[in-house]
């Protein structure tokens, strides 16, 4: 059986979409967040303030748009794991993706820096990678031992490793990218799953 092509349009707005994310990104970590307008984020793409309306509902929804399709590719990178490997090893797979996005490490800085700094893009973000534990619940819970709380156990699980790859880039942050994201994480996870 063939498998289905996504259609040209949406994949040109895809594109488009991830075009204007990067470069309101770059100018909200060259200028600040606060300090940057949509008209400035607008003529720095080269669109209209409406084009730029028709692809974002709002100034945070630029900033954190990136987010969303993170957490798919989170999602997809976890079920292409073996359904024998360990959950939380898959886990750690399946965030790797984040280091295969094209940014620098200085930009990757900025950003995390921007998204941490400020309180309303912190919300958001928490917001965002709630909607990365509503994907990865439902893969983790075949894996787990059957039982009547094994969705809520799924549910705990996606939660607190995303919780943990937060505190991992707060950390790797405040150290300045000095160090590996993966072994803060390890830390991270480390500290969650220890015995009491």
């Amino acid at each position: 059986m063939a498998q289905k092509s996504t259609p040209i349009r949406e994949q040109t707005r895809a594109v488009v979409r991830s075009l204007l994310a990067r470069t309101a990104v770059e100018l909200f970590a060259a200028k600040g967040y606060d300090d940057t307008t949509l008209d400035e984020v607008a003529a720095a793409a080269g669109v209209s303030r409406r084009t730029l309306f028709n692809y974002f509902r709002s100034k945070e929804d630029l900033a954190l748009g990136g987010l969303s399709e993170q957490g798919e590719l989170i999602a997809a990178r976890f079920a292409e794991r073996p359904a024998d490997e360990e959950v939380w090893a898959s886990l750690r797979a399946a965030f790797q993706v984040l280091e295969e996005i094209e940014m620098t490490a200085e930009r990757r800085l900025e950003m995390i820096t921007l998204l941490f700094g400020n309180d309303a893009l912190r919300a958001g973000h928490a917001e965002k990678q709630g909607r990365w534990q509503d994907l990865l619940a439902p893969l983790i819970e075949p894996r787990l031992p059957d039982s009547g709380r094994r969705a809520l156990q799924a549910r705990a699980i996606a939660a607190a490793a995303i919780t943990c790859l937060q505190a991992a880039n707060e950390e790797w942050a405040r150290l300045g990218g000095q160090v590996d994201l993966f072994d803060l994480y390890d830390a991270a996870v480390g500290a969650v799953r220890r015995p009491a």
